[in-house]
């Protein structure tokens, strides 16, 4: 068990390590291909994107990996799920649609952006399909599959952004990162045919098997709601994120463009570079919650600890490392992968918080693990509340951007210092 899932780790580690590099090239690819207007425009969706894939997924991932891994029927537990899923996709896509101009003129000042809204509604089922089918691999503890999809849906996405994206430029920015986001739906289904291949042999879908079961919706939704609830309080802050920093720096005097800029170059320069090791982290977390669930199941509080202090330590030198490197080789490193040097003040006041940010994921994991994810999500709720009044408040101080750099801090020390203490109260 230890091997597999040490065996498991190195898979999603050096597969995410292809992955990020890949990820990183077509991000350097649209990021010049699209200038700074035209990033400046995609950030200002993505807190909106990030709310309706949370939303439309439900949370089912997780609940799916965690089930499987206690070996239940795994057939019975996906074919549950997809018309759930699909169901609630449809509203979603609805109720967007609905809203889209409400959303880009009113609460973020930019109308333009409505094309965008609608593009990323469209993307939400498949990129919900491909999730469910990756959960039941990971509570399989099968990490190949799931590594090589990403790898061939991350070079489907590359070259598809060189057919596409500087043909739709030629008419309009708008055309052209609305592409961007739309080319979503044919790297999915990429992906989800290679997990069919991947599927066992003895893999045979029966009548009986298409049919939803309600004793496994509930256990599925037992996991899930606590689970999606965590992520979608955070989500619900990132949402409103731009929204009020937007509302409250026009107050006092900055302008709409200085803003867009500014918050630009925060989340699409300063955030993802910190952000870099993050598929070492997310690989071992991947990893850390079959592993976990299934010892806790068997009342082996020893291998619980065990698990938990080598993904904490393993995070913690991770980031330590990287940060270091980046901390003194900024400007190289922006200029090296978005041929910019945007962005450095924020990197250089953030990175030694960071490090605590890196423990985040194996710790959020732990709670979900060991059936604690309604511990995790009042940690969310009250770090989003705390981040959004800080930034709010020092957003009236003329600090600029500034007031949501140190609110982000503040969330961090905030959230990490209250999982570890209810970790550490559990075990």
């Amino acid at each position: 068990m230890k091997n597999k899932f040490i065996k498991s780790t190195l898979i999603l580690i050096f597969g995410g390590m292809i992955t990020k590099i890949l990820g990183f090239i077509i991000k350097i690819v649209y990021t010049r291909m699209i200038g700074e207007d035209g990033i400046s425009l995609y950030m200002l969706i993505t807190p909106a994107y990030s709310l309706f894939i949370t939303i439309a997924q439900l949370g089912l991932p997780i609940a799916i990996s965690k089930l499987v891994a206690e070996n239940k029927n795994s057939k019975k537990i996906i074919f549950s799920c997809i018309p759930l899923m699909l169901i609630l996709n449809l509203i979603v896509i609805i109720l967007i649609f609905l809203s889209a101009d409400f959303i880009a003129t009113t609460l973020l000042k930019a109308p333009e952006v409505k094309l965008l809204l609608y593009s990323s509604a469209l993307v939400l089922p498949f990129i919900s399909l491909s999730s469910i089918i990756r959960g039941y691999f990971f509570g399989k503890q099968k990490m190949f599959p799931h590594t090589f999809s990403n790898i061939i849906e991350q070079i489907t996405k590359l070259g598809l952004i060189f057919l596409i994206i500087p043909y739709l430029l030629k008419k309009s920015v708008i055309l052209a990162v609305s592409a961007l986001i739309l080319l979503n739906i044919l790297s999915e289904i990429v992906s989800i045919i290679i997990f069919l291949f991947f599927l066992p042999k003895n893999f045979c879908i029966k009548k009986d098997d298409i049919k939803p079961d309600l004793g496994s919706i509930k256990d599925v939704l037992r996991i899930s709601l606590p689970s999606v609830s965590s992520r979608f309080i955070g989500n619900i802050g990132f949402f409103l994120e731009p929204i009020i920093l937007t509302n409250i720096l026009t107050y006092v005097g900055y302008s709409s463009s200085f803003i867009v800029k500014e918050y630009g170059i925060y989340n699409a320069y300063a955030i993802p570079t910190l952000m870099l090791p993050s598929f070492f982290i997310m690989a071992l977390s991947s990893s850390l919650v079959p592993e976990i669930a299934k010892f806790y199941s068997m009342r082996n509080l020893k291998m619980v600890k065990r698990r938990f202090k080598q993904a904490m330590l393993i995070s913690f030198f991770i980031g330590l490392i990287f940060n270091a490197i980046l901390y003194l080789k900024t400007n190289e490193i922006l200029n090296l992968v978005y041929n910019t040097s945007s962005g450095t003040e924020y990197i250089k006041f953030l990175s030694p918080f960071f490090l605590l940010f890196y423990l985040e994921g194996p710790m959020v994991s732990m709670l979900q693990s060991l059936n604690k994810a309604g511990a995790s999500l009042k940690i969310t709720l009250y770090g989003v509340i705390i981040k959004l009044l800080v930034m709010a408040l020092l957003s009236l101080c003329h600090i600029g951007i500034y007031g949501l750099v140190i609110s982000e801090i503040v969330n961090i020390i905030f959230v990490v210092s209250l999982n570890y203490k209810e970790i550490k109260k559990i075990i």
